[in-house]
């Protein structure tokens, strides 16, 4: 058995136990109270022996004390329930959402009566009223690729072109956590990019794009969060990253990981449930519960499931089929539907806890470079085999980061954004280390460059070869101490 599924349910089974021994408490509570009031008494043995069945006096008074019983603990569960919702309403609070906050308090009986209800009203009117709107164009937007569960594994062998890469562009789980921590410290809180924007309609029926109302408190700062290929290719087999996301019975996500010597553990080791875990524990790191923007290809499948037609026809995609044809020889076993059902049920959980998705186009295009023809090709296979599994999106994640021209307005007459604006994207967004904000509103779409927090740029500012991180955090601080020196790009 899985053992993050052991420790689930004996978790589980301690909260059970917990629960039960808190009703009997409660119950022993309220008859205690009772017993003192003279509502509800110890049976006298005696005095029972002796009753008349018959007796109406006897039988109104018992009527009565087992009406007042019934009260008192009607009355400890009403408490339980107030309690329930100004627990949930603080929840609310701290993620920023001060007016929800309020409107739930107002749901309770009494609450205008309620001296400690009144006082919470108060105290969120009062920081909502202090908070300030966030500049669109001052919102920084991070990413990264899957976290180095192990950084041997993925950096010492120096004769491996994989380790080149993988130390040039991959995060560590140290150095996530670090960061985020830190990012954290320092005031940042993350926000959708949706959050970003307004989208209204003008008098003649266009759709018109606004900056988006996102109002914190002085000193926090909004950023964006974004990961790209989340789809555990073949490629980063054995090299120290998880293979796999998962879903456990209580929704939450966690992540399959192979160790060295082959034995399969079960954990948080990767953003998604780090991220998850972090923001439960902070809640005022988050902006009404967003989380990132996960751009996904498809030729490999999503999330560890591979979920592409072409391991059902291995033949149709030849030029990307090695690694394909050795695993479905190693897996004879492969369902395609059943690996779309297991992807689909990560998809839909990671929505539940506020994630989005973006096409990252199925095949890692440079959309700059390829022909229009091989766009629409590869644009109908992401929609074939990814859309129906996360759901149709309107943002598009440039593959290595290039673009379809220069900052600023777009070109309308071309071609490739006319193709994808009628394939329904309208935020569009590359990589850009140049500066710390990069937003472009255009009337009906927006770009928004992206900050790579990689291996090299972590490694650069930690030995004090590159300044642009330092707005974020102190990368000689974050660094994992197992990185080795990053080569030259």
């Amino acid at each position: 058995m899985r053992r993050r599924r052991k420790k689930r349910s004996i978790r589980n089974a301690l909260f059970a136990i917990g629960a039960l021994v808190i009703v009997v408490a409660v119950i022993a509570g309220v008859k205690l109270v009772l017993e003192k009031q003279g509502i509800m008494e110890e049976p006298d043995d005696s005095v029972a022996a002796n009753a008349d069945p018959a007796g109406e006096d006897e039988q109104g008074n018992q009527s009565t004390k087992e009406e007042q019983e019934q009260e008192a603990l009607a009355e400890a569960e009403k408490e339980q329930q107030r309690q329930t919702v100004m627990d949930e309403a603080q929840r609310l609070a701290l993620s920023y959402d001060y007016d929800a906050a309020i409107e739930l308090l107002k749901t309770l009986e009494g609450y205008d009566l309620d001296e400690e209800i009144q006082a919470k009203i108060t105290e969120y009117e009062t920081t909502r009223d202090s908070c300030q709107p966030v500049d669109i164009n001052e919102v920084t937007h991070i990413f990264y690729h899957s976290l180095v569960v192990d950084p041997h594994r993925a950096f010492d062998d120096t004769s491996d072109p994989q380790t080149a890469g993988n130390s040039q562009w991959m995060t560590t789980i140290t150095e996530f956590n670090n960061i985020t921590q830190e990012m954290y410290n320092r005031g940042y809180v993350l926000v959708s990019i949706h959050d970003l924007l307004e989208v209204t309609t003008d008098e003649n029926g266009n759709t018109v794009y606004k900056p988006g109302t996102i109002m914190l408190p002085p000193g926090k700062k909004a950023f964006v969060l974004s990961l790209d290929d989340l789809c555990y290719y073949h490629s980063y087999d054995g090299y120290g990253f998880a293979s796999k996301l998962l879903v456990d019975e209580e929704g939450n996500l966690y992540n399959e990981y192979i160790q060295a010597d082959g034995t399969v553990v079960y954990g948080d080791y990767d953003v998604v449930p780090l991220m998850d875990k972090f923001i439960e524990e902070h809640p005022d790191a988050s902006y009404r519960g967003a989380k990132g923007i996960v751009a996904l290809t498809g030729y490999n499948g999503i999330f560890g499931y591979r979920t592409d037609s072409s391991y059902a026809d291995p033949a149709a995609y030849d030029d990307l089929n090695a690694d394909k044809k050795q695993w479905l020889k190693e897996n004879p076993d492969f369902n395609l539907e059943e690996e779309r059902a297991g992807a689909k049920k990560v998809a839909d959980a990671m929505k539940a806890k506020g994630w989005e998705f973006a096409s990252h186009t199925w095949g890692h295009l440079k959309v700059g470079t390829v022909s229009l023809e091989r766009l629409q090709t590869d644009t109908q296979k992401w929609r074939e085999n990814v859309e129906p599994i996360v759901g149709a999106t309107d943002t598009i994640i440039f593959a290595h980061g290039e673009d379809l021209g220069g900052w600023g307005a777009y070109d309308a007459s071309n071609e490739k954004y006319q193709y994808l604006r009628e394939q329904g994207y309208t935020i569009f967004c590359n990589v850009d280390g140049s500066a710390p904000y990069m937003t472009y509103l255009g009337q009906d779409y927006m770009r928004q460059g992206r900050r790579n927090l990689d291996g090299y740029r972590i490694y650069k500012n930690a030995i004090g070869e590159q300044d642009n991180l330092s707005d974020l955090f102190d990368a000689a601080a974050i660094i994992d101490p197992e990185r080795p020196p990053v080569p030259n790009l």
